[in-house]
């Protein structure tokens, strides 16, 4: 019939192509649509009995049992249908039933054929179920269903499907164990070369050590299994054999790390000289892991190499050893350390650095900023290579006295250096002081370091203020100052060298607070030099012509000469002298500071100033909470040893476990400190105790991840509470001393900017209107009035101000800063700057990288140049594809 029916339609295509009339062959439709019930019918009985047949009479061994289920379910449902069509037709329903009965009657069978066909069924099952069935049966070739159904196997079924589902289960943890296993075969490991050396290491990926966890994760679950019983042996030796995998990689990958850290170190000749039993320890294992990493090479597998207990014990035996030589290198270090103390401020490495490279003397230049204030560099002169000048980072050049040869051991003749450095400060100061008075003082401060200009200027100040209380001529000293300042704003407002510039800044920066302290003692009407307002103020005296002393109130303190070169002073305010005055009253009584208050309040910059009042070394050390005892007591060792003071910013950043050790070991010092011991046990070793060693906090409350100090640590410190500066004060002090004439009336317009501004503006997370923006548009106007000889002072400040914030703000804001601006300067006329050659540049480039020559991307382009030039760090804001990216591109900077 099909065919008929498709030849029909053949005949219709070729009527249509001799345009014949089409034939409908409708009575072959209709014959073919109700015989296709009779013929479902036909299918799925004969279906039906071939596969039951089967099912029933041959082995059970020689079918898939996972089909039976599906199967029957569709024969049952086409059977189904037929007897839904075949109502009427008595015969053809007889037959559909008694094929659906069949399969109804076969239905209860599958479960038990499938139970008896799973796949994880063995013989122990078969035996388990004679036991429990009293039948006799096995999975033999000849094994067919219709035999068991003989033996009444269906009264048992339940015992069946139980034993089954254990079979199953087990069958699982069978696959899992010999998926595991034969995965791990092929797993290897990475053998690679150690840079330019015959000496290889050994590289795991993460991706092994995940799988491992993984696999370790697995097994355990599997011995939590109920159904473990068969396997827990084989669970068990697995389980121990990847557990002793996992011990071998992390402790094989520990002795790598610490090899190859110590592998430079005793690669040289110097530490082998120096440290004889060390190298041959060192020696003696590197050969264990030669031949570890050899066996590693021939075969890289790793459930082979690694899985073996003789490589733990010698690994274990290696990490021994390395360890054994850490913490002898670490004493030897400690020993260097102990005899110049200033190497507890350097690291492990950077000391082994030094020590490693000792015998080539200048290897020490890069460590000289860790070790002292302001020392940048030695000159060494050949072919001596005798020590013979020091210079700061400002390129300050101070010739020492004596002149030092750099023989023996590099801690001793640095130890000499130090000697030097004191003593050459000391000879200067007292060399200036002797012609002071004879001398023009536009002439004085050219002839001597900048430190010496400072403090010799302070003994100069505080005598003359003395004599002038005494005899009561204290308004003529304040003239004489006033004549002295002009002269110096002079001198600042002519040619000079950079470092007679900074020294020139922070001489004026000192003098000018020394003339506001005069005009307070005038107002005051002092009569007598104990008196409270003078006594109150730090004062220099040069002591029998030998010694500088500062006094302060009741305390006296030795300058101690450490070298500051010429980086700058702090404007002091009225906030300023009192911070002084709490911390010099904690040091007179040997307690610490602790300087409280928000971001730009001058916490860190004070104490660093007070440090340059007494030429201390100040070393500020940024907390967090990564920080642990044993590293701040290394710390506190080189504070105690060197007389040094530290600056702890944000010190409250450290976890509350290590502050209560802190506060026992800041505590050992000040106890020291306060019965004038010259040596003290600070954890178990005997230390030199320095005096002026000092401890000082800052501390930022009320940020996120901050900690409250313990009590016990709070007594060791006098709080400072620092609040917002005066910033038209700093700005007028700041400003005179860069030169300008009319700064108080410029600094109170600055000031007033940046008020206006954050009041009036609108709220942005990158806006800055506090201390750091105001120091920033001083400098840039101390810059420009230095390169800018033709402008006005008020179109400096201007200029300054609209450098420093126009690029940040946005296009609204813009608008309104510069109202504010032109109502704060009205009338004043902008030079515009002439970026001639940067904008040609800038609009070749953008050209050669293939964009748009628009005005407003090169605009922010030169912004972004000019801001580099007034910070050390900035950021980039905005939206996606507002050209961030393409503002910074490096050929467009170049």
């Amino acid at each position: 019939m099909k065919d008929c029916q498709e030849f029909g339609l053949l005949l219709n295509e070729r009527q249509k192509l001799f345009d014949m009339d089409i034939v409908p062959y409708e009575q072959l439709n209709t014959l073919i649509k109700e015989f296709e019930p009779y013929q479902n019918l036909w299918i799925a009985a004969s279906d039906w009995l071939k596969w039951q047949e089967i099912w029933m009479e041959n082995p059970l061994v020689s079918f898939d049992a996972n089909q039976i289920e599906n199967m029957t379910a569709d024969i049952h449902k086409a059977i189904s249908h037929c007897v839904k069509i075949f109502k009427e037709n008595p015969k053809m329903i007889a037959i559909a039933v008694t094929i659906k009965d069949q399969i109804e009657a076969f239905k209860p069978y599958i479960g038990v054929i499938q139970a008896l066909r799973c796949p994880g069924i063995k013989n122990r099952h078969f035996e388990e179920l004679n036991k429990k069935t009293g039948i006799q049966m096995a999975l033999t070739p000849t094994l067919s269903f219709k035999t068991l159904l003989v033996l009444n196997i269906m009264k048992h079924k339940e015992t069946v499907k139980t034993v089954a589902d254990t079979a199953a289960k087990e069958f699982l943890i069978e696959s899992t164990l010999d998926k595991m296993m034969t995965d791990w075969k092929t797993i290897t490991m990475d053998i690679l070369p150690y840079k330019d050396t015959d000496k290889y290491i050994m590289k795991i990926s993460d991706e092994i050590i995940t799988f491992l966890d993984d696999d370790l994760l697995k097994t355990q679950h599997l011995s939590f299994s109920p159904f473990k019983a068969v396997f827990e042996s084989q669970i068990d030796e697995w389980e121990a054999k990847l557990r002793l995998v996992q011990e071998v990689i992390a402790l094989w990958v520990e002795v790598q790390k610490q090899w190859m850290y110590l592998e430079p170190i005793f690669a040289t000749e110097d530490i082998n000289r120096l440290l004889p039993a060390e190298s041959r320890k060192f020696n003696t294992m590197e050969r264990n892991l030669e031949r570890i990493m050899g066996n590693a090479r021939d075969c890289p597998y790793v459930i082979i190499t690694c899985a073996d207990k003789i490589l733990l014990s010698t690994l274990k035996e290696c990490l021994l050893i390395l360890e054994t030589i850490k913490k002898d290198l670490s004493d030897y270090l400690e020993t260097k350390r102990m005899i110049f103390p200033r190497f507890f401020f350097l690291s492990n490495d950077e000391l082994l650095e030094i020590i490693v490279q000792s015998k080539h003397i200048q290897a020490i230049q890069p460590y000289l900023k860790k070790c002292f204030e302001n020392m940048k560099e030695l000159r060494f002169e050949n072919p001596d290579l005798r020590i013979t000048r020091m210079y700061s980072a400002e390129y300050e050049e101070v010739v020492l006295r004596p002149t030092i040869y750099p023989e023996g051991n590099v801690e001793d003749w640095l130890g000499q250096v130090e000697d030097a450095m004191r003593n050459t400060l000391r000879e200067i100061i007292g060399e200036a002081l002797e012609i002071i008075e004879m001398t023009p003082r536009k002439e004085w401060v050219y002839m001597w370091p900048g430190q010496v200009v400072l403090c010799g200027g302070q003994i100069h100040w505080t005598a003359h203020v003395e004599e002038s209380i005494t005899n009561n001529t204290l308004p003529d000293y304040y003239n004489y100052m006033l004549l002295h300042l002009e002269e110096l704003q002079k001198l600042i407002r002519g040619p000079q060298t950079e470092v007679q510039r900074l020294m020139l800044e922070a001489v004026m920066t000192i003098e000018i607070h020394a003339k506001d302290v005069l005009y307070k003692l005038i107002q005051e009407r002092l009569i007598n030099i104990n008196e409270f307002e003078w006594i109150s103020q730090l004062r220099y005296y040069w002591i029998d012509n030998k010694d500088l002393k500062i006094r302060a109130i009741n305390a006296e303190f030795p300058y101690e000469y450490e070298y500051l070169g010429n980086n700058g002073r702090l404007v002091i305010t009225p906030l300023t002298e009192r911070c002084y005055l709490t911390l010099i009253s904690a040091l007179h009584l040997k307690f610490g500071g602790a300087l409280t208050g928000p971001a730009g309040t001058g916490k860190t910059e004070t104490t660093k100033d007070l440090a340059k009042v007494f030429a201390i070394q100040c070393v500020v050390f940024n907390c967090s909470d990564q920080l642990n005892f044993q590293s701040m007591g290394k710390f506190f060792k080189g504070l105690a040893s060197t007389g040094a003071w530290a600056c702890f910013d944000e010190f409250n950043r450290i976890n509350i476990e290590v502050l209560s050790v802190v506060a026992h070991q800041i505590m050992t010092i000040q106890k020291a400190q306060q019965i004038r011991a010259n040596k003290f046990l600070f954890e178990e070793i005997e230390l030199t105790l320095k005096q002026s060693c000092a401890v000082f906090v800052t501390m930022n409350p009320g940020y996120a991840g901050r900690t409250e100090l313990p009590d016990n640590l709070k007594a060791l410190f006098r709080p400072v509470a620092m609040m917002v500066p005066n910033y038209a004060l700093i700005a007028e002090i700041s400003l005179f001393s860069y030169g300008f004439v009319d700064a108080a009336n410029l600094a109170r317009k600055i000031s007033t900017t940046f008020k206006l501004s954050s009041e009036q503006l609108s709220t942005q997370e990158h806006y800055d209107f506090g201390m750091y923006a105001v120091k920033t548009v001083i400098a840039a106007a101390g810059n420009l009035k230095r390169e800018q000889k033709d402008l006005e002072e008020d179109q400096i400040c201007l200029r300054a101000l609209k450098n420093v914030n126009v690029s940040k703000f946005l296009k609204d804001d813009l608008k309104l800063f510069n109202d504010i601006v032109s109502d704060l300067f009205p009338g004043i006329i902008e030079k515009p700057v002439d970026y001639g050659i940067l904008e040609t540049g800038i609009r070749r480039s953008i050209k050669q990288m293939g964009l748009e020559d628009v005005d407003d991307f090169v605009r922010k382009v030169v912004q972004l140049y000019e801001t580099t030039l007034m910070r050390n760090g900035l950021m980039l804001v905005g939206l996606t594809s507002s050209g961030k990216t393409e503002v910074s591109d490096k050929q467009l900077m170049r």
